[in-house]
């Protein structure tokens, strides 16, 4: 059976979640897209190479 949990300590905790979110966002760079970021990395680990190698085969910038 699972617990119940309040409305208001869901509301909490998104809020809290959506603060991280906004702080990982700051910490990136808000120009940047982590959902891509994300994906180069899962796309290098399924063909066991490098996210350098992927940038280099797409012929992607190297940013920061």
């Amino acid at each position: 059976m699972h617990a119940r949990v309040s409305q208001q300590t869901q509301k909490a905790r998104i809020s809290e979640l959506q603060a991280e979110v906004d702080r990982l966002q700051e910490e990136l760079g808000q120009d940047k897209d982590a959902e891509k970021i994300i994906l180069i990395g899962r796309l290098a680990n399924l063909k066991e190479t490098t996210v350098r190698q992927i940038h280099k085969n797409l012929e992607l910038p190297m940013g920061d």
